[in-house]
């Protein structure tokens, strides 16, 4: 069976079957039914002023049949800081005889609309008086929060195909010129994403100089990640790529739905996977900026150089190349 000319056919055609399957499963369960998991929310005033905001604070958590991760601050200014340090994604406070619900559809637009449902049925429950306002609302060409999502999908796949079509079309290429032009594209495409979705779209006030360094570090990365499988596994790299990076990296990235929404395992590791690093690194730039964390780099640059080091180290085991130095050289003729 397996001298078949039809066995790899019938193989590839079971794995594309399989493989659909997964890609729609993993999107759907981290998407299709968001359910709030101890969502962090900033609580303003000192013990004896807020007793009116724990009891709207514990029927919301009836309501939603989740807990809220309470963070108390002593005024409204260190909650605001924890706000913009993303700590935070709800502020609560006690103004006179009426709570104030401050929500920050910039920090993650799917728990700022789940907490604008139910908040105001809570209140009434409550008997209490409800004021609802955004103070980092998103922008009006990003009204639902996902062009950033949006980007680093694009960023991603475009990331690892380039480097597909560089051992397709440009098999001469040696270890040391393929990565130098992962590179090379890298730059040019997180350029071409800024020119397209900024300065011609105007979707995106997109900060220059670190969403260029934040997208073609991540493009380069999802294609050196696709080089480092294709010298192990060779002509079945594009299946542990598309695993990490697409099935399981995008869906957990907090792109589409903010990660204390998601199923809890995906809203661990999403940070730690490519996708929700450039997810987390170009947020913070567009709406956070002066409050950039180093993890998001860390994690981009860790799985560039853990990457290139394997593919450099098995370089040998991958598919093309050519002869170098003298073995390069033409035998003259008789």
């Amino acid at each position: 069976m397996r001298a078949s000319v039809y066995f790899p056919a019938v193989v590839v055609s079971l794995i594309a079957a399989g493989a659909a399957a997964l890609f729609a499963g993993s999107y759907t369960y981290a998407m299709a039914d968001p359910a709030p998991r101890h969502v962090p929310v900033a609580v303003v005033g000192e013990p004896e002023s807020r007793s009116r905001v724990d009891t709207f604070v514990a029927e919301l958590e009836r309501r939603l049949d989740a807990s809220l991760r309470v963070h108390r601050y002593r005024d409204y200014p260190q909650a605001v800081d924890a706000v913009e340090r993303q700590k935070v994604f709800a502020v609560f406070r006690n103004r006179g005889e009426r709570v104030e619900l401050k929500l920050v559809s910039a920090a993650g637009s799917s728990v700022a609309e789940l907490l604008r449902q139910d908040a105001p049925a809570a209140a009434k429950a409550a008997h209490i008086d409800l004021k609802v306002t955004d103070i980092k609302p998103l922008f009006r060409g990003d009204p639902r929060g996902l062009a950033i999502f949006y980007i680093s999908i694009a960023t991603v796949i475009i990331g690892f195909l380039g480097t597909v079509q560089l051992s397709v079309n440009a098999p001469a290429l040696n270890p040391g010129e393929r990565i130098a032009f992962t590179a090379f594209y890298a730059l040019l495409g997180g350029l071409a994403i800024i020119a397209t979705v900024d300065w011609w779209l105007g979707a995106l006030p997109l900060p220059f100089w670190q969403s260029w360094g934040t997208l073609a570090l991540t493009m380069f990365t999802s294609g050196m990640v696709f080089s480092m499988f294709n010298a192990l596994v060779r002509r079945w790299a594009i299946l542990p790529t598309w695993v990490l990076m697409v099935m399981l990296g995008n869906p957990s990235s907090g792109g589409a739905v903010s990660w204390p929404l998601l199923p809890s395992v995906l809203g661990a590791i999403g940070r730690w996977l490519p996708p929700g690093a450039a997810v987390n690194a170009l947020h913070t730039a567009v709406y956070f900026r002066g409050h950039q964390q180093a993890q998001p780099y860390l994690v981009l640059g860790g799985w560039a150089l853990l990457s290139c080091a394997v593919f450099w180290v098995w370089r040998r085991r991958h598919p093309g190349g050519r002869p170098t130095g003298a073995a390069a050289e033409p035998v003259p003729a008789a």
